[in-house]
This record gives C-alpha cells, sequence and structure tokens, in this order.
C-alpha cells in the first residue's frame, strides 16, 4: 500500500510539474495577446535558455496562420539571417504572437508529458523498451536535427533543408511545392519536426519511467 502511494504521488507530481514545464511557453502569447508583455517577456527570456525560438520554426498564436514564414518575418520586422536576432522576434499583432519555444520543443515535451500520463494506465501491458528500441525511437530526431544543423550552416533559410530539392527529386515533385519548400504547418520540414518529437517522447518514456518505478 506503502509503495502504491508513492508511486500514485510520483505520477501526480510528474503531471503538475511537467505540465507547467510543458505548457508554460504557450502563455507568453496568451499574455502578449493580453498587453502583457511583462509577464511575457519573462517567460520568453527563461526559455530562451532552453531552445532556439527561431520564429520561422515556431508557433504563432491570434494571428492568420499556426506559422510564419521567413520572408514574414523580414517584412514585418527587419531582414536578417543571424539566428541570434531573429530569435528576438516575438511576433505582432497583425502575425500573432510566438509560443515561447520551437515546434520541434513543443512536440517533444508535450510528448513525453502525455505519454507519461498514459503510462501509468498501461505500463502492465507495455513491458520495458530494450535499449535499441529507445536508439531507435530517438534516430529520427538525431537524423533530422543534424541534418539541419548542416543545412542552417549554410545561413538560416540558405541550406539544402530550406527547399529539399532532394526529396522533391526523389519523389518527382508528386506533392505541392509547399510541401518541400520552408517549414510551414504541413511541409515535409514541419512533418519531421512533429513525428521526430513524438518518438522522442515516446522513447524516453517508454524507456525510463520503469526504472523510476522500480526505484520506488
Amino acid at each position: 500500500m506503502q509503495k502504491t502511494s508513492r508511486l500514485h504521488l510520483w505520477v501526480i507530481l510528474f503531471g503538475v510539474g511537467a505540465g507547467v514545464y510543458v505548457w508554460l511557453p504557450f502563455l507568453a502569447p496568451v499574455f502578449m495577446h493580453w498587453g502583457w508583455t511583462g509577464p511575457a517577456k519573462a517567460i520568453y527570456f527563461v526559455y530562451s535558455w532552453l531552445c532556439h525560438q527561431l520564429p520561422e520554426r515556431s508557433f504563432f498564436l491570434f494571428g492568420p496562420t499556426l506559422t510564419v514564414s521567413l520572408a514574414q518575418v523580414h517584412e514585418a520586422w527587419q531582414t536578417t539571417a543571424n539566428p541570434l536576432i531573429l530569435r528576438q522576434f516575438t511576433g505582432s499583432p497583425e502575425l500573432g504572437w510566438k509560443v515561447a519555444w520551437s515546434d520541434r520543443m513543443v512536440w517533444m515535451y508535450t510528448s513525453a508529458w502525455l505519454f507519461g500520463l498514459l503510462w501509468y494506465p498501461l505500463r502492465r501491458r507495455l513491458g520495458r523498451l530494450p535499449w535499441w528500441g529507445l536508439a531507435l525511437l530517438l534516430l529520427p530526431m538525431a537524423l533530422d536535427g543534424a541534418s539541419h544543423f548542416v543545412s542552417d550552416l549554410a545561413g538560416i533559410g540558405q541550406g539544402f533543408r530550406q527547399d529539399n530539392a532532394w526529396l522533391a527529386a526523389f519523389t518527382q515533385v508528386a506533392l505541392p511545392e509547399s510541401f518541400y519548400a520552408g517549414d510551414a504547418w504541413g511541409s515535409f520540414n514541419s512533418l519531421m519536426r512533429l513525428l521526430s518529437g513524438l518518438f522522442f517522447g515516446l522513447g524516453i518514456v517508454w524507456f525510463a519511467f520503469p526504472y523510476l518505478e522500480e526505484s520506488l
């Protein structure tokens, strides 16, 4: 009974603590929309140490679209390819306001939080994830993140992941041009960050949580 109570308490603390950590970045655009710029900037600042916060790879709330392009940022703010400057753009009343971390981080941490909550009632059926299973689930993020890093060495918006010409050639341009180019919602880049983030969250929870349960 005591062990069960400790486990229940740990799951509750995870749900609350991780929930605050995961959802706090979404309050930044809400505060900006309400005109509470002080609390919003505080959230942006704290999470800037955890994420690149590039606007073209982030979600925007209270605007006409969920994502904005690099060209829109240039038009609304300033023309720059410097990531240290680009990340400072938090949005505008016309474009909406940026979530305090990138779309990849959103999928990584919200999936870990959600899978963490689902793990508890399903833990007996799931069993343990072996180390090679964890490696397979983390591989998509390693490949996608590494290729983005190499691509960005050519400059933000200039690398091979900007137009994904290699993918267009491989698929013989079977899909609309908007799927291949840029980072807008529904593009190849955005979907890869979604899928790799979901796999990351699933892998971390499935592998680590049984060990945390044992420690209790």
